[in-house]
């Protein structure tokens, strides 16, 4: 049995900066990653970097050729390549970061858990090791849903978000299951390239957790590059034939069937925390009825001295969470002990369709029901001049004030450039700022973030 400081399964992002952090400290620690394939985590191989680098290349190709779909099929194909590139060249550096420092030891194959302070390592050709370690962190990260479809598991025509972008060959019919971010993204990417989409999704409401007039919005927006959305869809079966792929499925509202053929399926039906073969009761780790790790405001779990962090525990699956979580370890670890996983409230996220949707904070509908008294802004891209410029004036800007304060209590933004934007509206947010600072604010010229100026002149 091999003796360590801290003991970290999975080589995700916030794990990755633990070790690093740890073993300047002169810890001795311990990486147990099950797949060489997965240095450096979701984010950078199977998430946010190969996603967002496709969806760039996609409104590249729709530039240069649309409606030509044999040279954007060959752009898509260039783009695959450039893709693996990238991410190769990033798990090779997250490699030698971690492979150089000589208190930190890697280990390729599962873990599981003994006890609370002993995992069993089992490498690729089935030896085993015992690891001790003082601190034991959970960092494995989330896997795709696969839904109880009939015919999903004999098809060879059945992909996830991870394994269709390993594919090469551009479909030229994309039928998508789940209308969720993952689904709406992989949805503008390819209409970009030129594939036809069917995007299906199982409720009566498009984008249900949205205000409705960002949900028409973004409805537009979506019919505007092709892309046909089926609501009240339940799947029932796939079956593989001579040209591809055929979907079975009812309409909930009036229980009619459709028969849909396709290239490719695309499983967007979310993700799931990876406990898998982890054995976590031998630990007395607990988990909750979605299967996350259950941690407390400091991110430590049910058992003493083991922690999770990322994706596993649950909640907003977003990688600067994992950043945050390993800022609020640290803290505890060797700081004042006051970060806790309630400081981060309200968190920003995005959703990479083209143009880009970001938002903070509640919608309209969720501030009626909670009983603010609310000032409303909206404000069209096409009034933006740097919208105008860079020719993309689709989508708005909406944002939400309390009466009463001044604050701002919501805000999303549907154009381009969002992603960027609403890193200022949360910055003011998080300071608890009054809304007329973003509203009298000198912003460059010409930029999107000058919308700000009249978004909130409203008030």
């Amino acid at each position: 049995m091999k003796q360590y400081d801290a003991i970290i399964i999975g080589f995700g992002k916030g794990g990755k900066l633990l070790a690093a952090e740890l073993a300047n400290r002169n810890w001795k620690v311990a990486i147990i990653e099950r797949s060489p394939q997965m240095y450096g985590g979701t984010c950078v191989n199977v998430g946010c970097i190969p996603t967002k680098a496709l969806i760039y290349e996609s409104e590249q190709a729709e530039r240069l050729y649309r409606d030509d779909y044999d040279n954007q099929a060959k752009y898509y194909a260039l783009a695959i390549r450039r893709k693996n590139k990238l991410v190769s060249f990033l798990r090779d550096k997250n490699h030698e970061r971690i492979k150089e420092h000589p208190n930190i030891t890697l280990y390729d194959g599962t873990a599981s858990f003994v006890s609370d302070d002993t995992v069993k390592v089992v490498s690729h050709d089935k030896k085993e090791i015992l690891l001790k370690g003082k601190e034991v962190f959970i960092n494995t990260g989330a896997t795709p849903i696969l839904p109880a479809v009939k015919g999903i598991d004999a098809s060879k025509h059945v992909f996830t978000s991870e394994t269709l972008l390993q594919q090469s060959k551009l479909p030229g019919r994309l039928l998508i299951l789940g209308a969720g971010a993952i689904g709406m993204e992989f949805a503008t990417m390819y209409a970009g390239f030129g594939s036809k989409v069917m995007l299906l999704e199982t409720g009566s409401r498009f984008m249900p957790k949205a205000d409705r007039d960002i949900a028409e919005s973004m409805l537009e927006s979506l019919k505007r590059k092709g892309i046909e959305i089926r609501l009240n869809a339940y799947a029932l079966s796939v079956y593989d034939t001579a040209d591809g792929i055929t979907l079975t499925y009812t309409d909930n509202s009036d229980n009619t069937p459709y028969f849909w053929e396709g290239d490719a399926l695309l499983l967007a039906t979310g993700r799931r925390p990876m406990t898998d073969g982890l054995n976590l009761h031998a630990a007395g780790i607990r988990t909750d009825t979605r299967g996350a790790v259950i941690v407390n405001e400091h991110l430590q779990t049910t058992a003493p001295h083991i922690w999770a962090m990322g994706d596993v525990r649950g909640g907003a699956l977003y990688d600067y969470l994992s950043l945050d979580d390993f800022r609020i370890i640290t803290n505890r670890l060797f700081g004042n002990k006051k970060r806790k996983t309630d400081d981060r409230i309200p968190v920003p996220y995005v959703i990479f369709t083209d143009p880009p949707l970001a938002h903070i904070g509640m919608t309209e509908e969720e501030a009626v029901k909670r009983g603010y008294s609310l000032q409303v802004s909206r404000l069209p891209a096409a009034a933006i001049p740097r919208a105008r410029t860079l020719q993309q004036i689709d989508g708005m800007m909406k944002a939400i004030v309390n009466a009463h304060t001044g604050r701002i209590i919501g805000c999303t933004l549907f154009c381009i450039d969002a992603p960027e934007v609403i890193n200022l509206v949360s910055l003011a947010m998080k300071n608890d700022l009054h809304y007329s600072i973003l509203r009298d604010f000198i912003f460059t010229h010409p930029s999107m973030s000058e919308g700000l100026n009249d978004l909130f002149k409203a008030f």
